[in-house]
């Protein structure tokens, strides 16, 4: 059986890869923000 932690990790990881193709750097993304506490939204 799989834990919620194990969701959260690989959506996290997604993203990161996402990010790592839209952008030059990961550290401070232009175009998907971080909401903590709610997920990710794509920034205008």
């Amino acid at each position: 059986m799989e834990s919620v932690g194990d969701d959260v990790a690989t959506v996290t990881v997604h993203i990161k890869k996402i990010r790592e193709k839209l952008e030059d750097t990961t550290s401070n993304s232009k175009y998907i923000e971080t909401i903590w506490g709610v997920g990710y939204r794509f920034r205008d």
